[in-house]
């Protein structure tokens, strides 16, 4: 009965205030506001008492409405995920949202059931008995294995913490300073509050920056907007830090009942389980920050993952040491080489980062002032180390379990995919890729994001390749050019 109208009541306060203060608080606005938050409550009141749910052998039913009704029923055996999360304002109620992701039955499609304020050890029970009813009915467990449906907080399998692979240390909380979106984090807290006064204010707030700026002193003005200016890039890495340590707070990663289960979150907390069967490899990415103090982030690749962004994180930004000891005791780590990209590849990659700014030179030259001459000149000359980077980015290679594909510069990534997962090659030339005998070779994988490619590999190469991963499926494509 809380929850749900301060949920609602938060997206409304600004217009709220708004109008109470355009409306000089007459009697007419201070009534309406009131009525407003009068039907909020009532309509909490009516979502707390007509929502029910039930859990039964093979299937979670949920009910819910007064004057439009809706019953949902999710089958256990399709059931792939439960997630526990709780926003502060849960926390204080000592309650949390259970969300359960289910297969619908067509490719990409979902059907979610969501329970908002359940009791936390309720939330758990939810989700030790929804994970066991589903193993039971998918024939992966015994049914006489008890589930601890119905033991309390503290009993039976409430204790069982599993294994912890890790437990964040505070000192990671500083490569939030090394992530180009957490230094990004005070622009993006002005375009929010912009956004807000837009949306609440309108064109009065407009007008009113129109006049200001009109009315004040144009030297004072460009003294503020460079002070300005400098302060924000100043706390960008402050900022950054804090929300990497907002996001990834208490960060712990650990195995229970056949799944890894990542909890994080300062005032957001969220409990996300992944099924170690459904983890089909790992991926490993980094930016130039990064690369610089040897960090990188980790994620999973998992079939059948809805917003695979946000639960598919295992580990955030930290050193690739500590990284790779957690992959390798949690998941398996790829342990061959990869195997480097023709030269021919570095030729297109210096082509792609040199030639655009080249051009600009050129034409900044006849028709351009010399600043824009100066900055091209910079661009293609910064366009070198750039494109060498990318091409030393490239690489792919298979060490008899896992196949592992890299490429990016500024963001780089490393998927790494079982050799089970494989499900298909598929190769790509352009024209200019064929005069020099480079392929895009893609690793199509029935997880992730679907496929993971070998930019600019060396044809025959890559096929051999991919007939050294899966024989049986390669094989028989091949031509023998002997008569």
């Amino acid at each position: 009965m809380v929850v749900g109208p301060v949920n609602q009541l938060r997206s409304l306060l600004l217009p709220i205030l708004f109008g109470l203060v355009v409306g000089g608080f007459n009697p007419w606005v201070l009534g309406a506001t009131g009525a407003g938050i009068v039907a909020l409550l009532v309509n909490g009141f009516v979502t707390w008492r007509t929502t029910r749910y039930e859990v039964g052998e093979d299937r979670l039913e949920i009910r819910k409405g007064l004057v439009r009704r809706s019953r949902r029923t999710i089958p256990l055996e399709r059931v792939r995920g439960v997630d526990v999360t709780s926003t502060l304002l849960h926390r204080i109620l000592g309650v949390a949202v259970v969300r359960i992701e289910a297969a619908a039955g067509s490719a990409g499609a979902t059907e979610d059931g969501k329970l908002d304020a359940v009791d936390i050890a309720e939330a758990e029970r939810l989700r030790r008995v929804l994970l066991h009813r589903r193993e039971v009915l998918t024939g992966r467990a015994s049914a006489d294995t008890p589930d601890d449906a119905s033991a309390p907080s503290g009993e039976g399998g409430g204790t069982d913490e599993g294994i912890v692979h890790f437990a964040v240390p505070r000192s990671w909380y500083l490569y939030g300073a090394l992530s180009l979106g957490y230094l990004l984090t005070p622009f993006a807290v002005l375009a929010t509050l912009f956004g807000a006064v837009q949306q609440t204010a309108g064109e009065w707030a407009t007008d009113a920056f129109i006049d200001w700026v009109r009315d004040s002193d144009r030297s004072g003005l460009v003294m503020f907007a460079v002070a300005g200016v400098v302060i924000i890039v100043l706390l960008m890495p402050v900022f950054a830090v804090v929300s990497y340590a907002i996001t990834h707070w208490g960060f712990t990663l650990r195995e229970r009942d056949g799944s890894l289960v990542a909890e994080r979150g300062l005032f957001t907390r969220r409990s996300v389980t992944l099924e170690k069967r459904r983890i089909r490899g790992y991926e490993l990415a980094d930016n130039p920050l990064e690369r610089l103090r040897g960090a990188v982030r980790l994620r999973a690749i998992v079939t059948g993952l809805g917003d695979a962004a946000g639960r598919s994180v295992l580990l955030p930004i930290g050193p690739r040491g500590e990284v790779e000891a957690v992959v390798d005791r949690a998941l398996g780590r790829y342990t061959g080489t990869l195997r480097r990209h023709p030269r021919a590849a570095l030729v297109r990659r210096l082509l792609r980062s040199v030639g655009p700014p080249a051009l600009a030179v050129a034409v900044a030259v006849a028709f351009g002032p010399a600043w824009t001459v100066v900055l091209t000149l910079t661009l293609t000359v910064a366009g070198v180390p750039l494109g060498v980077d990318r091409y030393r980015s490239l690489g792919h290679g298979y060490d008899g379990e896992r196949v592992s594909v890299r490429s990016g510069s500024i963001s780089r990534s490393q998927a790494t995919v079982e050799r089970s997962a494989v499900i298909g090659w598929t190769w790509s030339q352009t024209l200019f890729q064929r005069r020099s005998g480079l392929a895009d070779l893609q690793v199509t994988v029935g997880a992730g994001a679907g496929g993971y490619t070998a930019q600019d590999a060396s044809l025959g190469a890559s096929v051999a390749f991919a007939a050294d991963v899966t024989p049986d499926m390669v094989r028989p494509f091949l031509v023998d050019p002997r008569p």
